[in-house]
């Protein structure tokens, strides 16, 4: 999905990059000319390593919706990488999309790599029941 009008030359891009865990959302974000941000970057400290809590799993998707605030106000292009399994998760973005005249563009991911947080099989499938397209 992409909304557009007016002049796109001026105008920063916010890209929304969906799948489960494992599907190339990371791989594909870092290819883009774009902030690449993810809730799971809230997660790595400052040693680099990767240390999720299910309890700061609110605050952590705050912190990205945040940033990318920041970066759209800056006009620069950002790009989120999140499972967005659900459609209400996509809504804070398309607030700031319009707050900023950016460019929203949604991509799926929808690969079978290994996942790099090991998620689990069992949440992994839980997230595949609650998909929505």
């Amino acid at each position: 999905m992409c909304i557009t009008g007016g002049d796109n030359l001026n105008r920063p891009k916010l890209t929304l990059i969906r799948g489960l865990p494992g599907s190339g959302k990371s791989t594909l974000a870092k290819t883009l000319n774009a902030v690449h941000l993810e809730a799971d970057m809230y997660f790595i400290n400052k040693q680099g390593e990767y240390q999720f809590d299910s309890r700061r799993l609110k605050e952590a998707h705050l912190w990205c919706q945040n940033q990318c605030e920041y970066y759209l106000n800056r006009g620069e292009n950002v790009v989120i990488a999140n499972t967005f399994v659900q459609h209400w998760e996509i809504a804070p973005y398309r607030k700031l999309a319009k707050l900023f005249n950016a460019i929203l563009t949604i991509k799926v991911c929808t690969g079978n790599y290994q996942n790099s947080h090991d998620v689990d099989l069992l949440s992994i499938n839980k997230m595949k029941k609650n998909w929505q397209r």
